[in-house]
């Protein structure tokens, strides 16, 4: 794809169930899901810069690399990117200069993309802070990427973090971190995520209600919740 050929691979989060349902699970629930199912999703060494609470969306995905001897630019898509999406910016984890903006949060902002998640560094967090834009990068750093690094490719899976995510995937993350699940298995996660969530307010419940906390955890499984079921 060309810079400007950006797509989620997928509804909007509007009219897609899934996403929906993910928006209302933490990462560790998701994490603790695909770890029961012998998937690698958690995204290792990025963390939140700025925003809250939880967010899902569908995976649009950007591939960077260093700018070399025929140019390049950090590229113009963020006009294309629909309602709803997240953008997985694969840049390497590299140090050389920022791939993400203050201009780039205001206008990705405007246009209700859920968030940003970046395997390398961003700049201007103020302002994705003051308009409570969801940021995630391995850190903030003011050196600008142009003339540094270019934009290679959309629309192509990429790496983040140690995982490997293709465009159409469900990123879920909040204060914790982020998981990528492949949307081959949303449902499949989706449904071990909810069963986790359901047993741990049941143990909560339990505790309220007067028993102890090891004994609620014994009797509902709370030890075993991640454990993969083939082993």
């Amino acid at each position: 794809m060309t810079d400007t050929q950006v797509s989620a691979a997928g509804p909007s989060a509007a009219a897609d169930p899934p996403v929906e349902s993910f928006g209302r699970l933490t990462s560790a629930a998701v994490s603790d899901a695909m770890d029961r199912l012998g998937i690698a999703g958690q995204v290792f060494a990025l963390r939140r810069l700025s925003g809250s609470g939880i967010f899902a969306g569908r995976a649009v995905t950007l591939r960077y690399g260093p700018v070399g001897v025929d140019g390049g630019t950090v590229g113009d898509y963020i006009d294309d990117v629909p309602a709803g999406s997240v953008l997985l910016l694969a840049n390497r984890g590299s140090t050389t200069g920022t791939v993400w903006g203050g201009l780039l949060s205001e206008v990705a902002a405007m246009r209700g993309v859920a968030a940003t998640v970046i395997d390398g560094l961003c700049r201007d967090i103020d302002t994705a802070r003051r308009v409570g834009y969801s940021l995630y990068a391995r850190s903030e750093w003011m050196r600008t990427g142009k003339d540094r690094v270019r934009l290679e490719a959309t629309g192509e899976p990429v790496d983040m973090g140690g995982v490997r995510a293709a465009p159409g995937d469900i990123v879920v993350g909040d204060g914790d971190g982020v998981v990528i699940v492949p949307r081959s298995r949303e449902q499949e996660v989706l449904g071990v995520a909810l069963e986790i969530e359901r047993t741990e307010s049941l143990i909560l419940a339990a505790v309220k209600g007067g028993e102890r906390l090891d004994a609620a955890r014994s009797r509902l499984g709370y030890h075993a919740l991640q454990t993969r079921k083939d082993r």
